[in-house]
């Protein structure tokens, strides 16, 4: 076994693994709260790519470093993908909050079609370009057969939001609303925490956090399309319930196990297997373990 190859698919894998872990982020804060798979989110990793593309553009006409272009591409794509979170959100869901549980799922498929045709309308149906922002750092030539700057700028940067964020929810006053919310909502309620503005907030850091995901991933394969998110967020939602779905930990390891399984099989085996591994994946996890591998089983009390 070539050990440079091998360790080139690893860190591929995990490259891969960091963006899914982004966007699975989404989809387990978003269930942990309100037990709810926003079948969107992956439409607002799309539009994290789109919104990036059109800033680096205009900025791109002026000269700007490419490293600050890709540094406010991703800034403009994050504010914009959180407003887009949250009006989602405040449409699309908080009048569901009260239906049942099969609502507000339809609701969700409607609005992942919704802004799938909405950007190809407005943009193209095409692929299209995105530019080469990732810098080059000299000291990986020795191993660029392995890990290249772009691999290594996304797994910090994804490795950084992953920390901050748990930061966030385990050290902030609103990150301990949050975890009340998600315990017991209505006992939240009742002692003063405004349920609507931690639900609301949610889908923000969720949005943000694949704005960011997005941005990276396209300046690393240089292309983009409209329909991209929906496998991307199939992926990432397989990622999510792997590590045990509104399990924050489980969402960062089940990514990164799911980038790596993705990168052997498509090194070892065929590109063709990719697609059928996740699901392949995602059968057997719910087969042998539902609650995920970092997931806990419910015990409910009667």
């Amino acid at each position: 076994m070539d050990l440079e190859y091998f360790l080139g698919l690893f860190f591929s894998g995990v490259t891969r693994g960091s963006i899914y872990a982004l966007i699975a982020l989404g989809y387990t804060m978003v269930y942990g709260i309100i037990e709810l798979i926003n079948f969107a989110h992956g439409e607002i990793y799309m539009i994290g790519m789109f919104t990036g593309l059109l800033v680096a553009s205009a900025l791109g006409m002026y000269g700007f470093p490419a490293l600050g272009v890709l540094v406010v591409a991703g800034l403009a794509a994050v504010v914009w993908c959180a407003a887009y979170g949250y009006t989602i959100e405040r449409i699309a869901y908080r009048p569901l909050r009260g239906a049942s549980r099969l609502s507000p799922l339809i609701s969700a498929i409607g609005m992942s079609i919704f802004l799938q045709n909405y950007v190809m309308l407005a943009q193209t149906a095409d692929f299209v370009s995105f530019p080469q922002l990732m810098p080059e750092f000299e000291f990986l030539e020795p191993v660029a057969d392995m890990i290249g700057s772009s691999d290594l700028l996304i797994m910090a940067t994804s490795l950084c939001a992953m920390v901050g964020l748990t930061l966030f929810i385990r050290c902030t006053r609103m990150g301990k609303a949050m975890r009340a919310t998600a315990q017991n909502r209505k006992m939240a309620m009742l002692l003063g925490i405004d349920a609507d503005r931690i639900i609301s907030l949610t889908f923000i850091i969720g949005s943000s956090l694949a704005a960011v995901g997005g941005v990276l991933i396209a300046s690393h394969v240089v292309q983009i399309n409209f329909s991209i998110g929906f496998i991307a967020g199939i992926k990432a939602f397989t990622a999510a319930v792997l590590g045990g779905i509104g399990s924050i930990p489980g969402a960062m390891v089940g990514g990164l196990v799911l980038g790596v399984c993705e990168s052997y099989a498509t090194g070892y085996i065929s590109s063709s297997y990719e697609d059928a591994l996740t699901f392949a994946l995602l059968v057997l996890i719910l087969l042998f373990r539902p609650a995920g591998i970092l997931g806990k089983p419910k015990v409910q009390k009667v």
